[in-house]
């Protein structure tokens, strides 16, 4: 997972928790973090603390002209195409949070930009990147399950439970018009998608906003939405996400039901993988020594050594630096998962805004 051709110099765009995540990940795969750019001039230096950057810059303009390989854009939504845009168009490669973007054209207008430019896009589906995700994956395409009968799960979390908890995604002229399901949901679909190598085809959505305002301020973005769908291969499956379900506080949970075998994966204990089968049921847990290779690749430490979220997103990072440099790594989240996504969150808003319509996902 290292970058041994040479040393990568990146720069971050945004702090926040984001942005020290990214930076992280960088310093972790090698990289240089040459500076940061905060959301005025007066918090370029805290941007670059937070990021381990080694100096602030005042604007995206003086960044962008720095001898700088790689931009990581942690900025709001509404932000992302404009950044990722004109890093781009100054020939550096992007990694990009996701949302790629908030509309369909908008994201798919970047991915498009990118492969003209002949430049790296990546989109941190991080949980793309626990190996049990990994050893999940490929026993799939073994046959493991048999026939996939059903595709189930949840997102959960309770962060903005509370009638005075408010943040900048609440707000959809900076998020976007999906909050929930663009924040959480697109990570959901995009693993089940991934470990299953089968694409939601329809799908039939609710929203519900409960907090109606925050701060004073009415909401008009999702707290939670619920969704049944179909996918190509004509499997069913329901999803619930939720920002306001008190108790949970990143709860992502996959199952995989077959005729054969049955998997669920729960982002919370990432380290196991259940599997069922008629004649009983088991925990694998993680382990170099037993797992595919696969999930042996992605894997960063020893059996019992709790491997999370930031070596997930540690293993993302090394990825896009590795594509950075040439190769071409299995399972990389490219700006086509990110405009897959705007894809499914747009299939997600017309559906509820036509009483829970099936609409039918551009699969192009």
């Amino acid at each position: 997972m290292s970058t041994s051709a040479r040393k990568l110099k990146v720069g971050i765009v945004g702090g926040g928790f984001m942005g020290r995540v990214h930076g992280r990940a960088a310093l972790v795969s090698g990289a240089t973090v040459v500076g940061a750019v905060g959301s005025s001039p007066e918090r370029a230096e805290a941007a670059a603390e937070a990021s381990g950057a080694e100096r602030g810059y005042a604007t995206l303009d003086e960044l962008l002209a720095a001898d700088l390989d790689v931009i990581h854009v942690c900025t709001p939504n509404n932000t992302h195409r404009d950044v990722t845009l004109r890093a781009l168009e100054a020939g550096k490669h992007v990694v990009c949070e996701k949302p790629l973007a908030t509309s369909v054209p908008d994201a798919t207008g970047l991915q498009a930009a990118a492969a003209e430019a002949g430049l790296v896009g990546a989109v941190p589906f991080v949980y793309r990147y626990h190996p049990m995700v990994r050893e999940l994956r490929t026993r799939i395409a073994a046959g493991d399950a048999g026939e996939i009968t059903s595709l189930h799960g949840s997102y959960l979390q309770d962060w903005l439970a509370g009638a005075d908890d408010q943040n900048w995604r609440v707000d959809d002229s900076t998020g976007g018009p999906s909050r929930t399901f663009a924040d959480i949901g697109s990570h959901w679909c995009d693993l089940t998608e991934f470990v299953t190598g089968d694409r939601i085809a329809a799908i039939s959505a609710q929203l519900r906003t409960v907090r109606a305002r925050r701060g004073g301020v009415d909401v008009r973005t999702e707290d939670l939405a619920t969704a049944q769908f179909r996918t190509e291969a004509g499997v069913v499956g329901t999803i619930v996400v939720s920002q306001v379900a008190a108790g949970r506080k990143n709860r992502l949970y996959l199952e995989v039901s077959g005729t054969e075998s049955s998997f669920g994966f729960d982002q919370e204990d990432p380290d196991r993988l259940w599997v069922g089968h008629r004649a009983g049921s088991q925990l694998l847990t993680r382990d170099p020594d037993t797992l595919s290779p696969s999930a042996a690749r992605v894997n960063r430490l020893p059996a019992g050594h709790a491997q999370g979220y930031q070596d997930a997103f540690d293993s993302f990072v090394a990825d896009s630096y590795a594509a950075v440099l040439g190769d071409q790594p299995d399972g990389l989240p490219d700006f086509a998962a990110g405009a897959r996504s705007a894809r499914l969150i747009d299939a997600v808003l017309r559906s509820a805004a036509s009483d829970s319509a099936w609409i039918t996902v551009d699969n192009s």
